[in-house]
């Protein structure tokens, strides 16, 4: 096997890209679905205002730009933004995408809804960004508007490392995913992940591995931190499932939560 590539799985977009978009029409279906159900004067038409912070590739962006709605990106990563803009071009989509950090978002609004999915926010890793990324969220969007906030939950009690494995195939490309993520830090509020991909595309088979933080929450330290931000009202909360008749109470623990917050 090849030795792992020095490089972050952030610069290669279209890796990146083919493992995380498997969900991607249920999680926009569910998007839509939210605002109907949950924001507080639903709009009278069907095109929504709709901002991603840390967007990555842009497979949401141009799926809720597919359907019509009016799309704004933000992510840090320059190729992960070059590889969104391309797939728009190919598509002949339109969709704004601005490159900043997801601690201080400076975007134009208004927008209906925003949506940060799959634990990216917990790249946040002090509490300072993650209550500035919150109340940036809440400055762009309108007055009963939605953000639908998605992440995993520590386990503080768990002292083995979990993995998890995908296989995916596009165009040829077989790329293989393993990621291992270490007990959590309740102290330091911190769990080291890796990830590890294994590339076949035709010419030989590639390696490349990433390590980072990821700042940790249990269900008290969410409504901890939900109730310094009184900008937006905790109106329920789903599971990764993004079924919207599967509700629970953060009371239960679960591993993943997507948060339904409504700007008051």
């Amino acid at each position: 096997m090849a030795a792992p590539l020095e490089i972050d799985w952030y610069d290669t977009p279209r890796w990146y890209d083919m493992i995380f978009d498997v969900d991607t029409p249920k999680e926009a279906d569910f998007l839509e679905r939210a605002y109907e159900f949950y924001a507080e004067v639903p709009r009278q038409r069907e095109v929504l205002r709709v901002l991603e912070p840390a967007c990555g590739s842009g497979r949401l962006v141009v799926e809720m730009a597919r359907r019509g709605h009016r799309v704004t990106g933000n992510d840090l990563s320059q190729p992960m933004l070059d590889y969104a803009k391309d797939r728009l071009r190919t598509e002949g989509l339109k969709a704004k995408l601005v490159q900043g950090d997801m601690a201080q978002l400076k975007m134009k609004g208004p927008f209906d809804v925003a949506h940060c999915l799959v634990s990216t926010f917990k790249y946040l890793l002090t509490e300072a960004d993650t209550l500035s990324h919150l109340r940036s969220v809440a400055e762009c969007l309108v007055p009963g508007g939605l953000y639908c906030l998605g992440f995993h939950l520590s386990d503080y009690e768990r002292v083995t490392n979990e993995r998890e494995r995908w296989v995916v195939e596009r165009d040829g490309v077989k790329v293989t995913c393993n990621i291992q993520g270490w007990p959590p830090n309740r102290k330091r509020r911190r769990e080291k992940v890796r990830s590890r991909l294994r590339v076949d595309e035709g010419d030989g088979e590639k390696a490349q591995e990433t390590v980072w933080e990821f700042r940790t929450y249990d269900a008290a330290e969410v409504r901890h931190m939900l109730a310094q931000v009184p900008e937006f009202e905790h109106v329920t909360t789903h599971t990764f499932q993004y079924d919207l008749d599967e509700t629970l109470e953060l009371e239960e623990h679960p591993y993943d939560v997507l948060l339904i917050l409504r700007k008051r």
